[in-house]
């Protein structure tokens, strides 16, 4: 969009119908952080396949109430439009970040004004527990009001459909259409009208019916049973996941679960971490020395809309050490499948499913107890997309992405971080049967059938100028992609933009194989300015070939 045309967008607010406040900011803005103004207004934040992700602030590019409302608007209209006279119902959850709850009432709101009826959570509750209501409550649709792992600046606005998954194609295409012809929040029902629909509270009850159907989950009684002692360390990072998660690892029976005083405080500045994504270090740093002053044997953390899980074990020289998302789904598949197996629960129609940037250990535990896999695009909606195709057909018995999701059972459509908190800890007591800690487990796997090693770089490229130069990394990949990987020739390209050759939706993400078999996949990021690199090995000499691949691609 051309200067002027953004200065005049933002002089619309200040002539519009907004609240003196919102001038107020945009006058601010505009007289002392000009990059900042145009970057505000430049563009509408765009309502992608899976919702709003932005900065919180004034402006057309950001997460505010006129962005929610009109966005809840465009999705009131196509539920309206796709269910013509039916009683209509939506699901709304959110997490603790800064205006969460907010833009929770303007969505409740909004729906409510154009006579659709809400149920909402009465407090903050995780991502799986609003899939979880929009299945229970057989509603139309649900929102999440959250932006993940994302900064203390982000906020986000996540839609869900009848199944409980996040939307995909072509639901995903359809409401944005509809949402994009919502144009200026005059447009938007904000207050509420006659034949409004009601707003209902849930709570504790919803809460027990999921803690009681995880439990018919679990795979090894006896063994919690006898190690219901298992010392371990529980942050919700100032999230969601403060009461569901210590709540459903008692009723495990596991007593000796202790927390970080100072992460149970929900607080959407995360005062405690530079970042609350337990993808990184820092995150688990605090939980980590906890657990070394305790001597506890696990850590486990969850993100703010608690769908993602980080966890730290005892090394064979007692130090604490991070997996990473790739080795606790490959170790909670191993884990799962064997005791399905000894408990004879598996046959041809169950299956696993992992994305393609996942690691292939995962393949490889499946395919040893003759376990179907699908290989699917990045984003748990895709897992989930599967899920719902095969209703009737197969069983899912678990599947997980690299970037910390993982879920097990049909009844959540998304990842489930209580549900992986749970399992890891099962996981730990039936290891602990056998005379191994988790750590060991994870070697014995590596023996079993090789060492493999991920590791991923994301350049974080912001604003206009960086989704730019974005673009333009991905259009020189595919214009000239490399001929060699860490020494070995460059065998095949996958490009996921020609979905008539891999047979899986459109998605602007590259994959590069050698030789060798070690991979690499290119992809920016869906929710933040950030492109990324994957990076796959496996062998004796994965380390190293890792540590070519990141010096070659992470320039």
């Amino acid at each position: 969009m051309a200067e002027r045309d953004y200065k005049a967008v933002a002089q619309s607010w200040l002539d519009g119908n907004f609240d003196q406040a919102t001038k107020i900011q945009v006058l601010e803005l505009r007289n002392n952080d000009p990059a900042g103004f145009e970057d505000a207004f430049y563009r509408n934040l765009e309502f992608g396949t899976g919702g709003l992700r932005g900065i919180m602030g004034v402006g057309t590019n950001r997460m505010n109430k006129y962005t929610v409302g009109m966005a809840t608007q465009g999705l009131a209209n196509y539920l309206k439009r796709s269910y013509p006279g039916e009683k209509l119902s939506v699901c709304i959850s959110f997490d603790s970040r800064n205006n969460s709850k907010e833009f929770a009432k303007i969505t409740a709101d909004v729906l409510s004004s154009n006579g659709i009826h809400v149920y909402i959570y009465d407090n903050l509750r995780p991502i799986p527990l609003l899939s979880y209501a929009v299945r229970s409550k057989k509603a139309n649709a649900g929102v999440m009001i959250t932006a993940s792992h994302n900064p203390k600046e982000y906020n986000g606005y996540k839609v869900f459909w009848n199944d409980g998954a996040q939307i995909t194609s072509p639901v995903d295409k359809e409401i944005v259409a509809e949402v994009a012809t919502i144009t200026d929040p005059s447009q938007v029902r904000f207050e509420p009208v006659e034949e409004c629909g009601g707003i209902e509270l849930m709570g504790h009850e919803m809460d027990e019916a999921y803690l009681n159907d995880v439990m018919t989950l679990t795979l090894s009684p006896e063994a919690r049973a006898k190690h219901s002692d298992l010392k371990i360390v529980y942050t919700p990072i100032h999230g969601s996941g403060v009461r569901i998660v210590p709540e459903l690892l008692d009723k495990m029976g596991f007593k000796n679960v202790n927390h970080v005083p100072e992460q149970d405080i929900n607080d959407g500045n995360f005062p405690t971490v530079q970042s609350p994504n337990p993808e990184e270090a820092g995150a688990l740093k605090m939980a980590i020395d906890l657990a070394d002053r305790i001597g506890a044997d696990l850590v486990m953390g969850t993100d703010p809309d608690a769908d993602r899980i980080g966890i730290a074990v005892r090394d064979n020289d007692g130090k604490m050490v991070l997996f990473s998302g790739n080795q606790t789904g490959a170790m909670l598949t191993y884990y799962i499948l064997t005791r399905w197996n000894e408990l004879g629960k598996i046959d041809s129609t169950k299956y696993c499913i992992k994305t393609i940037v996942t690691t292939e250990l995962i393949r490889a535990i499946a395919e040893k107890f003759g376990v179907k896999v699908y290989n699917v695009l990045t984003g748990f909606k895709f897992i989930a997309d599967v899920v719902r195709r095969n209703e009737g057909k197969g069983e899912f018995i678990c599947g997980g992405e690299e970037s910390y999701g993982f879920n097990l059972g049909e009844f959540v459509r998304d990842k489930d971080a209580p549900i992986s908190c749970a399992m890891v800890a099962e996981c730990a007591a039936w290891a602990a049967e056998q005379g191994l800690t988790l750590y060991q487990l994870m070697q014995k796997i590596y023996e079993e059938f090789g060492y493999y090693k991920e590791s991923l770089i994301s350049l974080v490229r912001k604003g206009k100028t960086g989704a730019e130069e974005i673009a333009q990394i991905m259009c020189d990949y595919r214009q000239t992609p490399p001929i060699e990987m860490a020494g070995s020739p460059v065998v095949k390209v996958i490009d996921y933009n020609e979905p008539e050759k891999t047979g899986l939706p459109k998605s602007n993400v590259l994959q590069f194989y050698n030789e060798a078999g070690d991979v690499v996949t290119v992809r920016p990021s869906g929710t933040e300015p950030k492109i990324k690199f994957y990076f796959g090995a496996r062998g004796a000499d994965a380390d190293a070939k890792i540590e070519t691949l990141r010096a070659q691609f992470g320039k």
